[in-house]
């Protein structure tokens, strides 16, 4: 798993006021989803957006302030630094406005709309799959996985067999499915369960065996539900 290349401290530092002309940097993909980035300290910031742009999946719109981030175009999705002046007064307003928002905290107990300092890169891109990822809010419609259809709606495994899946087996699959990449085991466990990142806890670990006793054909030779990275994805 990549973590972010600027060093944590200066990712959390206070905003410095420095102006900066709001400009998308681009991926290569004509698709890529608009993603307003705002920190104040430059340079962390223009680090980060060079990496989600590198992703491909986003362009990534950089503010320094509340005062740019409301003067900034259109855009899916905020990431707001927790640094800046009024950042928890800027999310709220644009949650107000119907934009998903995630604020990167110093602390691990502010709930499932922060994300806590430091983090790696892939907790956060999972982040942005479930919210901005190809199938939307649509998250009941059927999906295929390995070699059954999945229908999260009635949690429901259909190929050559029938798999009833419990409620947090669905939501893991779903989770993994919306991300598209390898989510690390502390963001599942609080996407799915509302855990503290910091929580000592096999509860997860349980269900992937549990799961995976259900879908795969040698659980201990997974081939649908693969650990990776400290973390799991579909394959």
């Amino acid at each position: 798993m990549r973590r972010l290349s600027a060093c944590p401290a200066d990712f959390a530092g206070p905003a410095n006021h420095v102006m900066v002309a709001r400009i998308p940097i681009k991926s290569s993909m004509p698709s890529a989803k608009p993603v307003l980035l705002v920190d104040g300290n430059e340079v962390p910031r223009h680090s980060l957006a060079e990496q989600l742009a590198r992703e491909g999946a986003y362009a990534v719109v950089e503010a320094g302030s509340a005062a740019e981030a409301r003067a900034a175009g259109d855009y899916l999705f905020a990431i707001i630094d927790a640094g800046i002046e009024d950042s928890e007064g800027l999310a709220r307003e644009l949650r107000g406005r119907g934009r998903p928002v995630l604020v990167l905290a110093e602390t691990e107990n502010d709930g499932p709309h922060h994300l806590a300092k430091p983090f790696r890169l892939g907790a956060l891109l999972a982040r942005l799959s479930a919210a901005l990822g190809p199938h939307g809010a649509d998250h009941d419609r059927a999906i295929n996985i390995g070699p059954y259809l999945f229908q999260p709606g009635a949690k429901l495994l259909t190929g050559a067999r029938k798999i009833r899946l419990t409620e947090k087996e669905t939501n893991i699959l779903k989770f993994l499915h919306s991300a598209g990449n390898a989510v690390p085991r502390e963001t599942l466990l609080h996407e799915v369960w509302g855990y503290n990142p910091a929580v000592t806890t096999h509860t997860l670990e349980t269900h992937i065996y549990r799961l995976r006793r259900k879908i795969e054909e040698n659980p201990g030779e997974a081939k649908i539900l693969l650990t990776e990275g400290g973390g799991y994805r579909l394959a």
